[in-house]
């Protein structure tokens, strides 16, 4: 008996899959596989450049000016929006030495798997002994090792000769295992130019937006208040990702001055049109925000 009903079954689902076909044709039902199979979201696993590590597209910052923003949250805010961001799928958290969260973050994170999540970390200026500053960073975060370490903050055309010391204490905690990958983030077109330029990095920060707010300048300043033309960051971009390297774009919310909804829109769907990007940070305060960015890049890749 049950091999009858075993049979019956068998025989409906070949010959409405067979109907199927009839009606919408072989190719209609591969495309419509493969859409759904191509859908892209704000959470989707993607990989960094060359360097076969994987995280979520949108990453979670903590350094909204420097990490006051997320430090006047409170201690156990701040720990509730870390685990409701990575509840929604947001596997990348970015960090730096030089942000008010810090010290906080490690604790933030206790408790989440480590092997799905992805810790990007950053020191400034030049350590005297820089492999105790990155063992300082993994004790920290409590962890083995940081997916990716920056130099932090770059301005000057020819820091790759300044840095070099500080490049090779990269290099040394690479091949110790812990650091994953190595990058920079820059606050100047001189100092973009010279990463694009050095086969040493493999990540790259990119400040990027569409209204040209906080990005990269000729001008060798950390911080202005001029509005620049993209065109220049979008160029290095493109010849980053033609050399296979990770990159990541900041300032899609210019520094949190697109307090108009459109203006927010308008970066987000920007950033998603750019296949060179593999993945945006946004740095977030509270739960809408993080909704409201996956809500629109969502809507962004579904259209794009």
């Amino acid at each position: 008996m049950s091999d009858s009903r075993f049979n019956r079954r068998e025989f409906l689902h070949t010959s409405l899959t067979a109907a199927s076909a009839l009606v919408l044709g072989t190719g209609a039902l591969l495309t419509a596989r493969g859409s759904t199979a191509a859908r892209r979201t704000a959470v989707d696993q993607v990989t960094l450049g060359k360097t076969g590590i994987r995280l979520s597209r949108l990453g979670m910052g903590t350094g909204s000016s420097s990490g006051q923003v997320q430090r006047a949250l409170g201690r156990e805010a701040f720990n509730s929006l870390v685990k409701y961001a990575y509840d929604q799928g947001i596997t990348y958290f970015d960090c730096s030495q030089t942000y008010q969260t810090f010290d906080w973050l490690g604790e933030a994170i206790k408790g989440l798997p480590r092997e799905k999540l992805f810790i990007q970390s950053k020191i400034p200026g030049q350590p005297e002994k820089i492999l105790d500053v990155i063992d300082h960073h993994r004790k920290i975060f409590d962890t083995d090792y940081i997916d990716t370490m920056l130099i932090h903050c770059m301005i000057k055309d020819g820091w790759t000769d300044q840095w070099k010391r500080i490049m090779d204490g990269f290099d040394a905690a690479k091949e110790k295992g812990w650091i994953r990958s190595k990058g920079v983030s820059c606050h100047s077109l001189p100092a973009l130019r010279g990463a694009t330029a050095t086969p040493w990095a493999e990540v790259h920060l990119v400040r990027v937006n569409p209204q040209g707010r906080r990005i990269d300048g000729e001008e060798e300043s950390i911080w202005n208040d001029k509005v620049h033309d993209v065109a220049p960051v979008v160029k290095e971009i493109k010849a980053m990702k033609a050399r296979g390297r990770g990159i990541i774009g900041m300032k899609i919310i210019g520094n949190g001055e697109f307090v108009d909804a459109e203006d927010r829109e308008k970066s987000i769907r920007f950033a998603m049109s750019m296949p060179e990007l593999d993945a945006v940070v946004i740095g977030f305060k509270n739960r809408g925000e993080v909704d409201e960015a996956i809500r629109r890049i969502n809507s962004a890749l579904a259209e794009g």
